[in-house]
């Protein structure tokens, strides 16, 4: 029994090349039954990201090409296309590996907590197609302790590591309640899109997006149940915002110390939280001498976020020692599988010679034979017929000259010497 990983990540491989094997949700149940028809696969699982697609397999031998010549097929390319892309990880490597990739540490952003998410999804997606068996089951859910283990033991996951959530934890430590705020987000790029999803998922009361070509922005404020708004429309809603966050691609400030002015009066002086995000700058550098409002730029959040790399440098370290205690842990689980068919065929045999010796008590007793003496007889003959194979062999290895077998059976057995 072999447990294997085939992948490809954005280390390994472009987005020209991953695109071409990612699996989408919709295709995913079918790929894996079909994976599942491979010999000698016997278990299955594919985790597919935008970062990442690899394959978990439970297979009868060790044999990569197989699982790389149903993926060549599959997606219809020429092996060649992709097998110089490829990672391979086989039983107690793959074991660190799935770990590692939950718990962030093989992430392009170092311990995000997304992957998880993603890993668990993959789990439920096998599941549900029935090509997960007692291997994959069993790491999957050992995967998931391991990374729970890493969050809770470790500060991988505390400190922002991207602008955008740099920024929206900074409104948190502003503000008591989010869910009492609007923000105003001005672009619809990835920052600004990333930023909407933090500020959604931490419950932010409204979302105002605005940008340049208003399709997008409403495309955008429609994922978060927010509005959309023209640049031109600004200074008829900057009031509104109690946090303003800007990241376009404008040559020239976007916001001036006297539009601010104007809507610092609109609110009663009630503060502004802003972050500019953008090179060059889009909100000029002279609004943060205004008392109400409070103006971080992408410089300010870049020294919180070297900070926070630092920090998470360190939890990796720490995560890592985590990892190999619970390799190890599961490595004795599978070792331990090794020895269930002795332990299942040792009960049998125990079972067989239970239920004849019971047998001929019974008919004994059905004859009125005294029962003391028949349950005497039973006891009896039950220990000796239990004990004669194991005394005969640990005989034979004495004649043999095995000693090992004979401390074996002395461990096995918990014999203590007799005086």
């Amino acid at each position: 029994m072999t447990l294997i990983a085939i992948g490809i990540n954005y280390n390994t491989a472009p987005v020209s090349i991953r695109e071409r094997l990612a699996f989408p949700a919709d295709v995913l149940n079918t790929a894996l039954q079909q994976l599942l028809q491979t010999k000698p696969i016997q278990e299955a699982a594919i985790l597919s990201t935008c970062n990442r697609t690899e394959f978990y397999c439970q297979s009868e031998v060790n044999d990569k090409q197989v699982l790389i010549n149903w993926i060549a097929q599959s997606r219809q390319l020429d092996p060649q296309d992709f097998t110089p892309y490829l990672y391979t990880y086989e039983d107690n490597h793959f074991i660190r590996h799935i770990f590692r990739v939950a718990c962030g540490l093989d992430s392009m952003i170092l311990g995000e907590p997304q992957i998880l998410g993603q890993m668990k999804t993959a789990y439920q997606a096998a599941n549900d197609a029935g090509t997960l068996g007692k291997y994959l089951g069993k790491l999957f859910q050992h995967t998931f302790s391991a990374a729970k283990k890493v969050r809770t033991d470790t500060a991988i996951g505390s400190s922002p590591v991207s602008v955008a959530f740099a920024a929206v934890q900074l409104a948190q430590q502003i503000f008591d309640k989010l869910s009492e705020q609007t923000a105003l987000l001005i672009g619809a790029g990835e920052t600004i899109e990333l930023t909407a999803r933090h500020l959604h998922q931490q419950g932010i009361g409204h979302i105002i997006i605005a940008n340049r070509t208003f399709d997008k922005a409403h495309t955008l404020a429609a994922q978060f149940n927010g509005y959309a708004i023209a640049l031109s429309e600004l200074p008829d809603h900057l009031a509104e915002a109690d946090i303003v966050v800007s990241s376009t691609a404008s040559q020239l400030p976007i916001l001036g110390k006297g539009l601010l002015e104007s809507a610092i009066k609109k609110r009663k002086h009630k503060p502004i939280f802003m972050v500019d995000l953008a090179v060059p700058r889009d909100i000029e550098a002279e609004v943060a001498q205004l008392k109400d409002v409070y103006l971080y730029t992408v410089d300010d959040l870049q020294n919180t976020i070297n900070e926070n790399m630092n920090s998470r440098r360190q939890a990796a370290e720490q995560a890592e020692d985590i990892i190999d205690t619970q390799v190890e842990t599961f490595l004795g689980w599978l070792r331990s599988q090794g020895a269930q068919s002795t332990i299942k065929d040792y009960r049998f045999q125990a079972d067989a010679i239970r239920a004849q010796m019971l047998q001929k008590s019974l008919a004994q007793l059905s004859k009125g034979d005294d029962p003391e003496a028949v349950l005497t007889r039973l006891a009896h003959s039950l220990t000796n017929k239990l004990i004669h194979t194991p005394s005969a062999q640990i005989r034979e290895a004495g004649i043999n000259e095995r000693p090992d077998l004979v401390a074996a059976a002395r461990e096995i057995f918990k014999l203590k010497p007799q005086s």
